[in-house]
């Protein structure tokens, strides 16, 4: 059995015990293989009280000064990148590959990125030469934030709250997933290396309903950004609403794919692939149900079918592993239920659960596998094509038209994302306009850019991050005027 690291909570520039804990498992072999502090309001009031603090000086620092510190965590993540690649895949279950190849890299642009990009202010300055006076622009700090990150894409997406956090002179609170803690734990690390000065970053480890509402209700926690289910979404917008806190939530997504009879199938095929079973389908991003036009329906599903089978899943250590394991016992359990669902309502599981053979090494048959599952014959108002099911299951189904599948695709609460697939670029752009959601992406997934705003609508969430977005979430506007005649 693998050793047993213990964690510890990050609070003022410091590691502090806690005296509660709780196992963390290792998705692909099944054994914990970390204590992870089970934190509550005492632990959350020092880390506050800490950010409160540091918040006097750190939101007056230059902004080439944070920047500079900011930079040196990058250079000292990417001088540990392969240590962090092999926990974040350990710790979350995702192929060693992927996590090298998009999480990693993905931590060290967003330090970099937000540290260039608060080196240039373009804030409104207006001489009223009229009245001998001018008004100035000023953006400020909010104060202290509260970030709570997900267990899918763990420092990935820790980090793309911290980055613009600290970049724009708010300190913060961060509680991650219970579930991936590790490489958020080994970050602290590099905080201190770096000179960040104690309490600019904290970190408190533990469940939801503990640590995670003591943060959100705090009175002086002044804005909360949190990624995750939709429901938890709906709790932390509530309790936010009385003390009016700013409040930034990036949440579920249920993600049509809409691929067109005059579509390159040689270029969507692979992607489709992708964009259903990376990183497990645990992505919120992930493509979930695919509307094929109905003549080229049947050579689409042969393809796709035969490409799914190729996404094996296995060991997350080996090389040629194409997709690990799922989070959770729990989690698998849920995912299976829709596929169980599935078949109770008359659908045809293609391949994959229950259909084709999992072989998996002795060291990982403990582990939380399912191979990639693709499913016709699913009806709309199915919960398959209405609720997120965050795993390595699709839905492809026919259309017609093109007016009839915009109604379809937007026949769902929630608006994330979508991607069309057309080689006429006016179908294009009337598809994409009139998509519900927050991005949609033609002819490609997944090609983003922080300068561009990130985020859903409709049961999605509330808010953008990004360059701009996330500066008007961590910033306030002050308009300053000065009579000088």
């Amino acid at each position: 059995m693998a050793t047993v690291r213990m964690l510890e909570n990050f609070i003022d520039g410091r590691l502090e015990a806690c005296d509660r804990h709780i196992d963390s498992y290792n998705p692909s072999t099944g054994e914990v293989h970390l204590k992870v502090p089970d934190s509550g309001q005492e632990e959350v009031e020092k880390a506050v009280q800490a950010a409160r603090i540091a918040f006097e000086s750190w939101s007056i620092r230059a902004p080439k000064e944070r920047a500079s510190v900011m930079m040196k965590i990058a250079d000292l993540v990417e001088k540990r990148a392969e240590e962090f690649v092999i926990a974040e895949s350990s710790d979350q279950g995702k192929p060693l590959w992927l996590a090298r190849a998009v999480d990693i890299p993905r931590v060290i642009e967003n330090f970099r990125f937000f540290a260039t990009a608060i080196l240039h202010n373009l804030e409104l300055c207006e001489q009223h030469m009229d009245r001998g006076a001018m008004s100035y622009v000023q953006r400020m700090p909010v104060g202290v934030a509260g970030l709570i990150s997900p267990w899918n894409l763990p420092l990935y997406l820790l980090t793309f709250k911290i980055a613009p956090c600290i970049a724009f002179g708010c300190t913060c609170v961060c509680k991650p997933s219970e579930m991936t803690s590790l490489t958020a734990f080994m970050l602290c690390e590099v905080f201190v290396e770096a000179g960040l000065p104690p309490g600019v970053v904290n970190m408190v480890f533990g469940v939801g309903p503990r640590a995670g509402e003591a943060l959100v209700v705090h009175p002086d926690v002044n804005l909360i950004s949190f990624t995750g289910s939709t429901p938890v979404g709906q709790r932390i917008m509530s309790l936010c609403s009385e003390k009016l806190k700013k409040v930034s939530l990036e949440l579920g997504g249920k993600n049509p794919g809409i691929v067109f009879s005059d579509a390159d199938l040689e270029a969507c095929l692979p992607t489709s692939i992708k964009s259903s079973f990376v990183n497990q389908g645990e992505v919120c991003l992930t493509t979930s149900r695919i509307y094929v036009q109905e003549d080229i329906f049947d050579e689409f599903l042969k393809r796709f079918i035969g490409l799914a089978r190729q996404w094996e899943a296995g060991d997350p250590g080996e090389g040629d592993t194409k997709m690990g394991a799922l989070i959770s016992k729990e989690h698998l359990a849920k995912v299976k239920g829709y596929v169980d669902l599935a078949r109770k309502e008359g659908a045809t599981i293609n391949c994959g659960e229950g259909v084709d053979e999992l072989v998996l090494p002795d060291k990982n048959k403990k582990g939380y596998f399912m191979p990639p599952t693709v499913i016709t014959g699913v009806k709309d108002e199915s919960r398959l094509m209405k609720e997120e099911v965050f795993g390595p299951v699709v839905c492809i189904v026919p259309f017609r038209d093109e007016a009839e599948v915009i109604r379809r695709g937007n026949n769902c609460d929630y608006g994330l994302a979508a991607s069309v697939w057309s080689s006429n670029v006016g179908r294009l752009t009337r598809v994409a306009q009139a998509l519900r959601v927050g991005t949609v992406w033609c002819n490609t997934w997944m090609l983003r850019s922080m300068n561009v705003p990130f985020g859903g609508v409709k049961m999605s969430g509330l808010g953008r991050e990004g360059l701009h977005g996330s500066e008007s979430f961590y910033t306030e506007q002050k308009t300053i005027c000065i009579k000088y005649q």
